[in-house]
């Protein structure tokens, strides 16, 4: 595959088997450090305790452990943790006395212009999947956040934080998606009205929330969601007589599909655009 990078805007957009610098987080994400918005105990993407995590090492009972931390001398993401309760996960580093007892794990947040006819798939034995376009490093690493069935393109997140992609795929955070749609039948004027009441889903027993649609043409239009049920946009054109011929997913919440990007290109997410998953930053106005 070829490589194809841009550095417009100060982002590297990558195609092929290269991958662009990591965003620079100094000391980490802010869910990866102590949290400043309330007096409870400083909590992190939760796996394990962290007198427990030094306990685990030879050198550490628990005891010491958590003296350890009582005396500040524990540092994670480069921030003195007094509690030993507080709860850390894989990404967090830590470190006694500047001497790092676990480096944590490199985080990852991709963002894909996929390519219709691409299964939204970690493998498959007859259709090529999303992983391919990816250099072959990263293919382990990653799991999709947000699928796209295979004759849809467009925005497709991928990431090893699956704390973050929950966030960004969360019905009960009801982080909008927006589409382009071409239909094979005229859009009706009727269209916006029902998608705005709601459409019943009989298999499901479900009602979609309020949906937004921008009629762009007789055939075209930019649709609003705010769940990710299974083809639902097909479904929601089809609840009301029509049929879509091509869907192209633009953007989730506040992360754009970048316009630099060919299809099968991908890229590193900016620091804004990961933080986009933060509820609070999400419901502050998109």
């Amino acid at each position: 595959m070829d490589q194809f990078q841009s550095h417009k805007g100060g982002k590297t957009i990558t195609r092929g088997p290269q991958l662009s610098q990591a965003p620079d987080f100094p000391g980490g994400l802010p869910w990866l450090t102590i949290s400043a918005e309330s007096k409870r105990r400083p909590r992190y993407t939760c796996t394990m305790r962290l007198d427990r995590l030094i306990s685990n090492q030879p050198a550490y009972s628990q005891r010491v452990a958590r003296q350890l931390i009582a005396c500040g001398r524990v540092n994670v993401n480069g921030t003195a943790v007094r509690d030993p309760q507080a709860i850390v996960d894989r990404f967090a580093a830590v470190s006694i006395d500047d001497i790092l007892l676990r480096p944590g794990y490199a985080s990852l947040y991709l963002m894909l212009h996929k390519p219709a006819g691409f299964l939204s798939a970690t493998r498959d034995q007859t259709h090529p999947t999303v992983m391919e376009l990816l250099a072959p490093e990263l293919r382990g690493q990653v799991h999709i956040g947000g699928r796209l069935d295979r004759n849809s393109s467009g925005l497709l997140l991928l990431t090893n934080d699956g704390l973050w992609s929950r966030r960004m795929t969360q019905p009960q955070i009801k982080i909008p998606k927006v589409y382009h749609v071409t239909t094979v039948d005229p859009i009706s004027d009727e269209t916006g009205a029902c998608f705005a009441a709601g459409i019943h889903f009989a298999f499901e027993d479900f009602v979609t929330s309020p949906a937004q649609l921008q009629t762009l043409g007789s055939h075209a239009a930019r649709l609003t969601i705010y769940e990710g049920r299974y083809h639902q946009v097909k479904r929601m054109f089809h609840a009301v007589g029509n049929r879509v011929l091509t869907l192209h997913r633009e953007s989730m919440g506040k992360i754009v599909l970048d316009p630099q990007l060919a299809p099968g290109g991908y890229r590193q997410l900016t620091p804004a655009e990961i933080l986009a998953a933060d509820p609070a930053a999400t419901q502050s106005g998109s």
